[in-house]
């Protein structure tokens, strides 16, 4: 095995570890703090942190690893993923709103650091111009860790049952640790690392290209979260009557399904040029809005809310995940190989961003429409609205 496929491979072993924590202690915190009697709004902010230091992390943290290397920064985001869980293993009297903020802050650091050292890292690794080999491995890299977010949430539904909330977060950590001690010992040292010390205004993309797909992947990430992260498993929970395992395992298989359609994304968007571009991307936005806004329709028609929500997610999810894929390739071909950590920086902050509006929009607009169909109708045509401004921003992207 070449040493760029074992770091390939370690930095995916690393990525599928986190991720997986990751999706778990999400589903773990929404279940469990709607169990304690929070309102749709309030769990909202439980995750404000974890989002808005996801904007500063991805700003800096670019920053960082191009002066100190991408193996530091991915090893600092496991460690703080470890500090985050432990704080929230207190008795459950200890679990004040702004403790578990501060945790979900550290997270949010933590992931934003893990994702963009692994998603920088392959441009490192494969040579100029092998766009092609690119598109396939970030799609594997990308679509392997969204199927194991998806595990994580099944995960986290199931420990909340099996453990409870304070025994699911120390397992994870004592796991987490012994894959943080593999990484330190086994990453390759000075990866990724710019050949010059770039200056901290250098965290500002100076690329058309880059800023255009920034701006169309806040409004894509800002679509999926804007019902999907509250509103959705709320609903599910309170209007269908499902379970905490049920609801777990039905979101899990959502991310599960979209992270395969993601991984095999070259095969099922058969290009038969070397990559795809610009009028793919509009395309594939436009076909996506059309989704969220079928399922409104469905839903204001009262057709059985269960299987339309099966049927469209399974659709959302098609689309979804081809357009996501196709951003994830783009913004690591786009950057610049020397500090590449910059540019893709600067784009995982506006996805960070974009999530962070999301997930306010989905707690604050289902309770103020009441928490019902029409509060998950009104999310909806909200997400249509948000991929709508995607595809149109994704048309000043180059042909």
């Amino acid at each position: 095995m070449n040493g760029a496929v074992r770091q390939y491979l370690l930095i995916t072993g690393n990525y599928w570890a986190f991720t997986l924590t990751d999706g778990a202690l999400r589903m773990l915190v929404v279940l469990y703090f709607h169990q304690l009697g929070y309102s749709p709004l309030q769990i909202a902010f439980l995750f404000i942190f974890y989002e808005l230091f996801g904007v500063v992390t991805n700003l800096v943290g670019g920053w960082l690893g191009a002066r100190i290397g991408l193996n530091r920064t991915m090893n600092i985001g496991l460690a703080l993923q470890i500090a985050a869980l432990g704080m929230l293993a207190l008795p459950s009297a200890s679990l004040t709103m702004p403790w578990v903020m501060a945790a979900q802050a550290l997270s949010g650091i933590a992931k934003d650091l893990n994702k963009m050292s692994a998603k920088s890292a392959i441009k490192q690794l494969l040579p100029a111009n092998a766009e092609r080999s690119l598109f396939r491995w970030v799609a594997l890299l990308t679509g392997s860790k969204n199927t194991l977010k998806g595990v994580g949430f099944f995960m986290g539904g199931a420990l909340l049952v099996w453990l409870g909330f304070q025994g699911a977060v120390i397992a994870m950590a004592a796991a987490l640790l012994f894959v943080w001690i593999s990484s330190l010992l086994l990453l390759k040292k000075e990866l990724g690392k710019a050949s010059y010390k770039p200056k901290f205004r250098e965290i500002f993309s100076k690329s058309d290209a880059v800023n255009a797909l920034s701006a169309a992947r806040f409004f894509l990430f800002g679509a999926r979260d804007i019902w999907f992260v509250i509103a959705l498993p709320v609903f599910l929970s309170e209007s269908l009557g499902w379970g905490e395992e049920t609801t777990g395992a039905f979101m899990a298989m959502w991310i599960i399904g979209y992270g395969i359609i993601q991984a095999s994304s070259p095969k099922l968007l058969n290009n038969k040029q070397n990559s795809p571009g610009r009028n793919r991307v509009v395309t594939l936005a436009a076909l996506l809005a059309i989704v969220p806004t079928g399922i409104a329709a469905l839903l204001y028609l009262d057709v059985d809310p269960a299987w339309v929500l099966i049927v469209g997610l399974a659709i959302f999810a098609l689309f979804f995940a081809l357009n996501s894929a196709v951003h994830s390739y783009l913004i690591v071909s786009y950057a610049k190989a020397d500090g590449v950590s910059l540019d893709v920086g600067f784009y995982y902050m506006a996805n960070a961003m974009g999530r962070l509006v999301g997930t306010l929009l989905s707690g604050a607009l289902f309770q103020w429409a009441g928490l019902g169909a029409v509060g998950l109708m009104i999310c909806l045509i909200g997400s249509a609205l948000m991929v709508f401004f995607a595809a149109i921003l994704s048309r000043r992207l180059p042909v």
